[in-house]
C-alpha cells in the first residue's frame, strides 16, 4: 500500500517533547513518506527532546524564533536548500502565555506581556506565511496547517488571552489563505484538537478537571493526540486538496454538544 506522503517535504514546528502533538505529527508524516525539518525556538529547544526525535526521523533541526522575520527567512531558506526544493507542508504549533504562567487572573492582565502571547502565538502565524509568500516556498497545492482550540469561540476563563490569540490565529488562516490560494493553489487551515494531556495543555489552571469534562461531553470522548497528528496527515496530503480557509474541529464532538447527561449522572 502506497503511502499519502510519498515525496512530499515540510517543517514541523513546536515538537518539545514525546507529549507534544507536534512531536506526533512529525512521527506519522515520516512514518507516511515525508522528509522533514524540525524547529523550534532556541529557548524550547534547550528545554526539550528534539533532538532524539530529529534522530528517530531522520530530520535536521534547524532552530527559528517565530516571532523574528529574520529567523523564519533563514529556516525556510536552510530547508529549501535541504531539500533541493519548495516545500509541500508546514505545521504551525506554537503558543505560549505569560500571563497564564504567572497566574495573572484576565481581570488584572499584564498587558505588555498580551502583546507578548499574541505575538508568538498568533502573529507568529502571518509572519511564518508572510515568508512562504516572500521566498515563494512552497509547491502548488502545498498544505499550511496551525493548531488551534475551541477557546476562539467559546469562552473558558483560565485560559485566559490564548482565547484571543487562537482567534486571531484563525482569522489569519482564512485571510491569508485567501491570498496563498488564488496566487499558489496552497491551502491554509487551522485544526481545533480536543484538550490534550501536552505539557502545554497542563499548564493551564483546572486542566485535568476541564479534560475530564470535555471527555464526558464528547461523544466519542476526547481526540488524541495520536488521531490528530492522523488528521493533520490527511490534511497535508493529496486528499483534501481542496479543504481551504477552515477551522476544522477534531474534539470527539464536543464543538457540536449542548449537554451530555454523561455529566449529570
Amino acid at each position: 500500500m502506497s503511502k499519502i506522503l510519498s515525496g512530499k517535504k515540510g517543517i514541523i514546528s513546536g515538537a518539545l517533547n514525546s507529549e507534544s502533538i507536534a512531536w506526533k505529527v512529525a512521527e506519522r508524516c515520516v512514518a507516511e513518506g515525508a522528509q522533514i525539518v524540525l524547529t523550534n525556538a532556541p529557548v524550547a529547544m534547550r528545554m526539550g527532546e528534539i533532538n532524539a526525535l530529529a534522530e528517530k526521523c531522520n530530520a535536521p533541526v534547524i532552530g527559528a524564533d517565530a516571532t523574528s522575520m529574520e529567523d523564519l527567512e533563514n529556516l525556510f531558506t536552510k530547508s529549501m536548500d535541504h531539500f533541493g526544493g519548495k516545500l509541500d507542508f508546514v505545521l504551525h504549533s506554537i503558543g505560549m502565555s505569560v500571563n497564564v504562567r504567572k497566574g495573572k487572573p484576565y481581570t488584572d492582565i499584564n498587558h505588555e506581556w498580551m502583546q507578548k502571547t499574541f505575538d508568538i502565538s498568533a502573529i507568529s502565524f502571518h509572519k511564518m506565511m508572510q515568508t512562504i509568500w516572500k521566498l515563494d516556498a512552497i509547491n502548488d497545492w502545498g498544505s499550511v496547517l496551525a493548531l488551534s482550540y475551541i477557546a476562539a469561540q467559546r469562552v473558558f476563563p483560565d485560559y485566559s488571552e490564548m482565547a484571543e490569540s487562537k482567534a486571531l490565529l484563525e482569522s489569519f488562516a482564512r485571510s491569508f489563505g485567501y491570498h496563498l490560494g488564488t496566487a499558489k493553489h496552497v491551502r491554509v487551515n487551522t485544526l481545533s484538537q480536543s484538550p490534550t494531556m501536552t505539557t502545554a495543555g497542563q499548564g493551564v489552571k483546572g486542566f485535568h478537571d476541564f479534560f475530564n469534562y470535555a471527555d464526558k461531553m464528547s461523544p466519542l470522548g476526547n481526540a488524541p493526540a495520536e488521531d490528530c497528528a492522523n488528521y493533520c496527515v490527511a490534511l497535508f496530503s493529496d486528499y483534501t486538496r481542496y479543504v481551504t480557509m477552515q477551522n476544522l474541529y477534531h474534539d470527539g464532538g464536543f464543538s457540536t454538544m449542548g449537554m451530555n447527561p454523561a455529566l449529570i449522572q
